[in-house]
């Protein structure tokens, strides 16, 4: 009786495991304000929301899954549950029909029922034939029909070709018949995409490669209009800089589809989801509505720092353009050139705020809008 005791405290955490976060430091537009969910989830990556309200939350580092509950509904989370550990970076979450979907490197799990099972979550392997490779492993997950997954597979190194036909590509994954079929190819490392309410259309961010300086080559932000795509890694990178090495082994006929937006390069961009709130309590102003939501992981191996801030892009659909603003910045201390947080998903709760996880100080943050609209 004391070890089954034991055993469930495992899955609860209450309180914070966190020092105070200097939120003072965070900048967002008028009218917005910005709170803090939970700064208890260690190394947090993407978020899901489940059919009652719980937040699952992947990580990379930690090896945890989580699921945060606002019990009562104040916009903090006071009941925090490690439903899985010691997985291999299980930072991809999808929720669907009651179940949870967790994509670790080469495994993807399904924890059926969970909202009703925080507490003694089961958890089953329904998929383990993806690469092993770390390199670029980690995943991100989204539903693109009822029955099928998004599941990114990056390249395993930072710029090269490979035998392997998977690597580099968006993978469709088909829960029903467990065939993956191509969706996209071209693709060196992405973690975040999300569908267009507007057109139906599948957007992504992908990192690019280093080592060609602090300016080049941009990350990317793509949208597939048919499957099969190939967005040009390695041979080119953004619209138009044909990489130092593998520009000459391009195939002739290889047609390949530019970005509709550059990204600073080394900026890092993850996480990403179209805001599609209107009517919400907490809905943000109209020049948001079907606009793009990107979490900038921040630079690693630049001169001087870039990235670690939430932007906004607004896309024009016509011209098959989009431009790019700041929208939560704060996070990286320009003169110092220390960041105390490093943004790596967003997404939209029902209420019409915002969430964004930070995979360095652990946390999840809320927006909110109270202004006029």
């Amino acid at each position: 009786m004391i070890c089954f005791f034991w055993l469930s405290a495992l899955f609860l955490l209450t309180g914070s495991a966190s020092a105070s976060l200097p939120l003072q430091t965070l900048h967002v537009p008028s009218g917005f304000s910005i709170s803090i969910f939970s700064n208890d989830v260690d190394n947090a990556r993407q978020m899901a929301l489940g059919d009652q309200g719980t937040l699952f939350v992947g990580s990379r580092r930690a090896g945890n899954v989580y699921a945060l509950v606002d019990t009562n509904q104040d916009g903090s989370a006071d009941q925090h549950f490690i439903i899985a550990s010691s997985l291999t970076m299980p930072s991809g979450v999808a929720f669907r029909n009651g179940t949870l979907y967790v994509a670790a490197v080469n495994k993807l799990y399904a924890f059926e029922n969970i909202e009703a099972n925080l507490r003694h979550p089961n958890k089953r392997v329904i998929e383990n034939r993806l690469p092993d490779r770390r390199h670029h492993g980690w995943k991100y997950l989204k539903f693109i029909t009822n029955e099928e997954l998004v599941i990114p597979v990056g390249m395993p190194c930072n710029v090269c070709l490979s035998r392997k036909p998977i690597f580099g590509t968006l993978q469709r994954y088909n829960l029903k018949s467990q065939r993956f079929t191509t969706l996209a190819t071209g693709v060196r490392n992405s973690v975040g995409f999300d569908i267009d309410p507007v057109s139906g259309e599948f957007w992504f961010t992908d990192n690019g490669r280093d080592r060609m300086g602090d300016d080049l080559p941009p990350d990317e932000l793509n949208r597939i209009q048919h499957p099969g795509q190939h967005f040009g890694f390695p041979y080119l990178h953004g619209r138009n800089i044909p990489d130092p090495v593998f520009a000459e082994y391009k195939p002739k006929i290889l047609h390949l589809t530019p970005p509709i937006l550059e990204i600073q390069a080394h900026s890092a961009p993850l996480g990403m989801t179209f805001y599609s709130s209107s009517q919400a309590k907490y809905s943000f102003p109209k020049k948001y509505h079907h606009g793009i939501f990107i979490a900038e992981h921040g630079s690693w191996n630049r001169s001087r720092k870039v990235g670690y801030q939430v932007i906004f892009v607004s896309p024009d659909r016509k011209l098959d353009t989009a431009r790019a603003e700041p929208f939560v910045t704060g996070w990286l201390n320009e003169r110092t050139q220390q960041a105390w947080g490093r943004p790596a998903d967003v997404l939209q709760l029902p209420d019409g705020s915002l969430l964004i996880s930070d995979d360095r100080a652990g946390a999840i943050y809320r927006i909110t809008h109270t202004g006029n609209r």
